[in-house]
């Protein structure tokens, strides 16, 4: 990939391990480990309950005013009867888990790219990003059917053997069944025991399924001892329906025509996908964690430049 084609946004209905390789040198020019002021807009009046405990054990000390109850040592302040606090040193670096749908549904697009190949393009960049910054990088793919998980390691192999499992599953599209109800909340359940406390996570999906009781459930229970990220994939006819005309459409067995001249379906349509959006943005402010939208009308790279590029005052 060419320098000037990182402005552009990413091409096609699969990609290559050529292409998510060649996004090492502009990932260059991100830093996750800074948090600007567009991004830390995105998180919400509610800040996140992950305080960077459960890295690595220093000390006991007495209570201050001012500590985390959650931290308090409840035997040494028994066995004393003085309230004392655990101490914990912040690991520099933290693990950095990469999440990548590509499930049936994420094999969609309109124009430019799928939303499978966006959401690859962007795990690349954050990947080639983490380690360049000196951190651990690993992660978990999954189609709703299956997925596999890679190790944290501060390795270019390891970077190397993740963005191969994206590319297996991407080439693997379409799937000859839909994921099951309940899939997503599947991924998050496998991805509680797979993340250590203080895992730095992003999240690459399209949130479908993000709703369910359940999966609300397991995002809790993360956002208590990890950071997470989330990036919604998403594409504008997603939004939008076409302009006016009769379109054929099909779901790969039974086919339909749909009349988009139609202005209450056309504002039906798009107040549907609109009322999702609020209410996923809501979801994951509650829990403090922010919500990038990314569309496959856009370049993946300009969409992380904004939030992990230079600050601009």
């Amino acid at each position: 990939m060419q320098a000037a084609d990182v402005a552009a946004p990413a091409r096609g209905a699969y990609t290559s391990l050529e292409d998510l390789i060649a996004l090492r040198f502009p990932a260059r020019q991100l830093q996750l480990a800074r948090r600007n002021r567009a991004l830390s807009a995105l998180t919400g009046p509610n800040k996140s309950n992950f305080r960077g405990r459960g890295i690595d054990f220093e000390e006991v000390r007495s209570y201050q005013a001012g500590d985390d109850i959650r931290s308090i040592d409840w035997r040494v302040t028994a066995r004393t009867g003085d309230a004392h606090t655990k101490l914990f040193r912040e690991e520099r670096e933290r693990p950095v888990l990469l999440v990548v749908d590509q499930r049936p549904g994420m094999f969609f697009g309109s124009s430019n790219c799928f939303k499978s190949v966006l959401a690859a393009h962007l795990a690349s960049l954050l990947c080639w990003s983490a380690l360049d910054g000196g951190d651990r990088v690993g992660g978990l793919v999954f189609d709703g059917h299956r997925h596999r998980e890679v190790r944290p390691r501060r390795s270019r192999r390891t970077v190397l053997g993740l963005l191969s499992e994206i590319c297996a599953f991407n080439s693997a599209l379409p799937l000859a069944t839909p994921a099951p109800p309940g899939n997503f909340a599947d991924m998050l359940a496998n991805l509680r025991r797979v993340a250590k406390p203080g895992s730095n996570i992003y999240l690459v999906s399209d949130f479908s399924g993000a709703e369910d009781d359940n999966a609300r459930k397991h995002l809790f229970q993360l956002a208590q001892h990890t950071q997470i990220t989330a990036i919604s994939c998403s594409d504008p006819l997603e939004s939008q329906l076409p302009l006016s005309g009769r379109y054929a459409v099909t779901d790969g067995e039974a086919r339909s025509e749909l009349n988009t001249a139609d202005r209450r379906l056309r504002r039906e349509y798009r107040d549907a996908f609109n009322q999702l959006q609020i209410s996923l943005q809501s979801d994951f402010a509650r829990l403090g964690i922010p919500l990038l939208p990314a569309s496959t009308s856009e370049s993946p790279f300009a969409l992380l430049q904004t939030y992990y590029g230079e600050s601009r005052r």
